[in-house]
């Protein structure tokens, strides 16, 4: 699994001229679901997520998490995060999960997002054409791979 985290002063997803999901300060976090992912790598990429210290702190030191701050998260599925870019000019997404095991596990990413304490975690429509305006704020983005965990667990 990967997630680019953002953080941001707000976000807002949008599908079909409908806002379906907004948050304030926070993260906005972009999530791909792999083939061969499983509950444990949304487990601790969330808990992650949740308590990495991205915001600063009265010294002005990213000393603080999301949690810290009372932040919210706004959660969207991004396949593309996926991409293989090695051959040709087209990107190829053969390693994204099924669409089932996706959305399943991008469900389930969120929730323990809710479980790990953040108080507020909208989501985007899995699979849908979203629009996601970002208010980038640093701006701050971390990209992760659940790939890391399984490399230390070796």
């Amino acid at each position: 699994m990967r997630v680019l985290i953002q953080r941001v002063t707000r976000s807002s997803v949008s599908v079909d001229g409908r806002t379906v999901g907004e948050i304030g300060r926070g993260l906005n976090i972009l999530a791909c679901v792999m083939d061969g992912d499983t509950e444990k790598e949304a487990e601790l990429l969330a808990a992650k997520c949740a308590k990495m210290r991205i915001f600063e702190d009265e010294d002005g030191k990213m000393n603080r998490s999301v949690l810290d701050i009372d932040g919210e998260i706004l959660v969207i599925s991004q396949f593309t995060l996926c991409a293989d870019c090695r051959k040709g000019n087209r990107p190829s997404f053969s390693t994204s999960a099924a669409p089932d095991m996706g959305k399943a596990l991008y469900e389930h990413f969120a929730a323990c997002l809710r479980q790990n304490g953040v108080r507020r975690v909208e989501t985007g429509v899995f699979a849908a054409d979203m629009q996601v305006d970002i208010r980038n704020d640093g701006p701050v983005t971390i990209w992760l791979d659940s790939e890391i965990f399984k490399q230390s667990r070796r």
